[in-house]
This record gives C-alpha cells, sequence and structure tokens, in this order.
C-alpha cells in the first residue's frame, strides 16, 4: 500500500458535483434521509468516501484531492452570509449571540474534559486529550493539524498529527450526522414552527418551492455574482491589511465582515434597487457553494485513518457524541428559547461542536428547507463560529498542553 494518485483541481470539482447530484438522487429515493434532514452533500459524499477507503483497502490507492477549488467556494459562502446579514437581524441576534459565546466555551472546556479522562484511560498522556477533544472537533482539521506539533513536543507523543486528523475525520463524519435528527426530535416533538414564515430563505430554497416562485433570472444571478466578487475582493483587501497588524483569520472571516459591510451600505444608499440581499438566486447560490464545499469534503476523507486508533477513538468518540446530543437538547436548546430558532440552531450546534462550520450550515439549511426560515440562526452561528471559537480554543489548548 502507499501508492498516490493525485486528483488535480478541475477534476476534484467535477467530482465533487457529480457527488453532489448523486446524494441528492439518494436522498430523493431514500425517505428516511428526507425524514431526519441528512444533508445531500452529505449523503453523497460520505457514499464517496467509502469508495476512496475501498480503493485504498483493495488496490493500495490513495488518492490525494487538489482541494483549491473547494476553498474558493468556502469563501465564496461566506461572502454570501454576509450579504444576507441585515443591521437589523444583527441587533436582534445579539442575546442569541452572546448565550452562544458562553455556550461554546463551556462546550470547548467539556469536550477536553472528556478528551483528557479518555485519553488517561487508553495509555494516551492527558494532554494528548485535546487531539480527542476540543482541537480536533470544534476546532477541525486546521486547528488539529496546527497543535499537533505543541503536543507532540509537550507529551513526546508519535503520531499527533495522524491521531488529530483522525478524530476531526470521524468528527466531521458525525457531525453531519446528528443535526437533523435532533433538530426532527425538537421540531416535531414540540410541534414549532417559524415565527415569521413567509421570510425568505437565506440559504437554499424551501423543498416545496415551485419553480415559477422563484423568480431567478440572468438578471438576478449576474446581480449576485457582482456583489459576492465584490465582497470577496473587498475581503481580500481586509484580509491583507488584518494580517499587516499580526492578526491571524481565515480568508473568509474577512469576507463575511465585508459581505455585511456592502449589504448594509448598499440598503442605506440605494434602498430602492433591485434587490441582493435575501433573493432566490443568492439563496440557490450560497447552497451550491455550500453543499459543493461540503462534497468534496467528506469524499476526500482517509477513513482509513480512523480505524488505525480502534477502540480508543471508538469509545472517545462515542462519549463525545452523546455528550453534543445531550447538551444541545437539554441545555443550548432551553437558553436559546426553546422555539424554532433555537432548534435551527441546535442542529446547526450539533454539526459545529463535532464538525465545522460548514457542517453546521448544512444541517440548519437541510432543516429550514423542510420547516421553514430562520434568517437569525443563519448570523448568529457563523459570527460565533468565525470570531470566537479560534481565539477561545487557542486559550484552553494552550493552557492544557502547558499544565
Amino acid at each position: 500500500m502507499g501508492d498516490v494518485i493525485a486528483i488535480p483541481g478541475f477534476l476534484t470539482a467535477t467530482l465533487g458535483f457529480a457527488v453532489y447530484l448523486i446524494g441528492a438522487e439518494i436522498n430523493a429515493r431514500v425517505a428516511t434521509l428526507r425524514q431526519f434532514n441528512i444533508p445531500e452533500p452529505v449523503t453523497g459524499g460520505l457514499l464517496a468516501s467509502l469508495v476512496v477507503l475501498m480503493l485504498y483497502l483493495v488496490f493500495g490507492a490513495e488518492l490525494a484531492f487538489d482541494l483549491s477549488a473547494r476553498d474558493f467556494l468556502l469563501v465564496l459562502f461566506f461572502a454570501g452570509i454576509g450579504l444576507n446579514a441585515r443591521l437589523s437581524d444583527l441587533i436582534a441576534g445579539g442575546k442569541p449571540l452572546l448565550i452562544l459565546l458562553v455556550l461554546t466555551l463551556l462546550t470547548i472546556l467539556a469536550q477536553n474534559v472528556i478528551g483528557a479522562v479518555g485519553a488517561s484511560v487508553f495509555g494516551y498522556p492527558a494532554q494528548a486529550g485535546v487531539l480527542f477533544g476540543s482541537a480536533a472537533l470544534i476546532g477541525g482539521h486546521g486547528t488539529a493539524i496546527a497543535w499537533s506539533p505543541e503536543v507532540a513536543a509537550a507529551t513526546g507523543l508519535d503520531g499527533a498529527t495522524e491521531l488529530g486528523v483522525a478524530v476531526a475525520t470521524l468528527g466531521l463524519v458525525l457531525a453531519a450526522l446528528v443535526g437533523g435528527p435532533i433538530a426532527r426530535l425538537l421540531i416535531e416533538g414540540k410541534n414549532l414552527s417559524p415565527n415569521r414564515p413567509d421570510e425568505d430563505h437565506t440559504v437554499g430554497l424551501p423543498d416545496d418551492a415551485a419553480a415559477g416562485q422563484a423568480q431567478i433570472d440572468h438578471l438576478s444571478i449576474m446581480r449576485v455574482l457582482l456583489y459576492l466578487n465584490l465582497a470577496i475582493i473587498s475581503g481580500f483587501a481586509l484580509s491583507e491589511t488584518i494580517a499587516a497588524a499580526g492578526l491571524k483569520l481565515p480568508l473568509f472571516v474577512p469576507c463575511l465582515i465585508m459581505g455585511i459591510v456592502i449589504a448594509n451600505l448598499r440598503t442605506l444608499v440605494a434602498p430602492h434597487a433591485q434587490p441582493v440581499s435575501r433573493t432566490p438566486s443568492l439563496a440557490l447560490i450560497s447552497e451550491f457553494a455550500l453543499g459543493a464545499f461540503l462534497a468534496m469534503s467528506l469524499m476526500s476523507l482517509q477513513l482509513w485513518t480512523i480505524a488505525e486508533l480502534g477502540l480508543a477513538i471508538a469509545v472517545i468518540m462515542t462519549l463525545q457524541t452523546l455528550f453534543t446530543i445531550g447538551f444541545v437538547i437539554w441545555v443550548l436548546f432551553p437558553l436559546m428559547g426553546s422555539n424554532y430558532r433555537a432548534a435551527v440552531l441546535a442542529a446547526g450546534f450539533g454539526g459545529f461542536a463535532l464538525g465545522a462550520t460548514p457542517t453546521a450550515i448544512a444541517n440548519m439549511t437541510a432543516v429550514t428547507k423542510r420547516y421553514g426560515p430562520s434568517p437569525i440562526a443563519f448570523i448568529v452561528l457563523p459570527l460565533v463560529s468565525a470570531f470566537f471559537v479560534d481565539i477561545a480554543n487557542a486559550i484552553v489548548i494552550q493552557t492544557i498542553v502547558n499544565f
């Protein structure tokens, strides 16, 4: 084993589109997947990752995907989230945002406690628990890879990077599977519905939308693409400024910020101009960007890294998943108001806590397409994940590793 086959970026994107469509076709035929709000790219992406796993196990072929196109789609998606953010939503989301910040910090702490105890039980250094905890879960692959050398230096642990990547990989899979069922349990069990069901969807069109109601034409698509490009161009410039000041942020964060600025300035300067925010065209493009990103992310997972850790990763990740589900249902949902928006945020937080922000948004998109819109949820959660998590996570991880 060990033959690496490089898949170039254009072919990776093409396969991602195909995987997305396969997932949509499977979801259309399997009612259970729709009932539990499993996103279409998750269905296709996980199926593709199993095919990649079989190629590795049977033929020893490791597929290495060029994910540059995927990374651009993430920037495009978050620029769209910014364009949808109205100032009134940001004000209305103030209290939920604060509550979510506190709950996120509690989740980071709890994940690392579970990780440290589990690591000790299975013979790992206690500090390595961050790789079974928030470094790999709420932090994702990037954070796990970034902190693995620190953990290895502090503990002498061999294979720290492989451990972090394996936990992050399994976390992403679990994140894509738990959010939808959580929302179904809360929404249908408590008979919840949107406060304003006639609001426009911010990501994706509702499942029952008729083609004639969508109001999508070539001009609306071009208008949306123009403003997305403006948000990304200005986001690049802001990113350079931030980097020059010594602060490191993912590119999608300044693009999200500039999307918010551009959308609200446009409303202020030209209130009667043709709309861009909360339009079916922007919702459709946002769903495409997110779905293709997630399909490519999941199909490129190296699932064989998980099997190498065996019992330890199975037990600890089971505990992490049970904690997340319990925390979301019995703590987050009541504190966020026990309403429809709280249920949508519960689906998102389930994906965010175990996986990554795009997975969380995909979970919420699947839920809102079926049950109805919740625009503020799509503003609050990305703001928390974009601005707060990396800083808080870094402080907690650094404290534990240096303990």
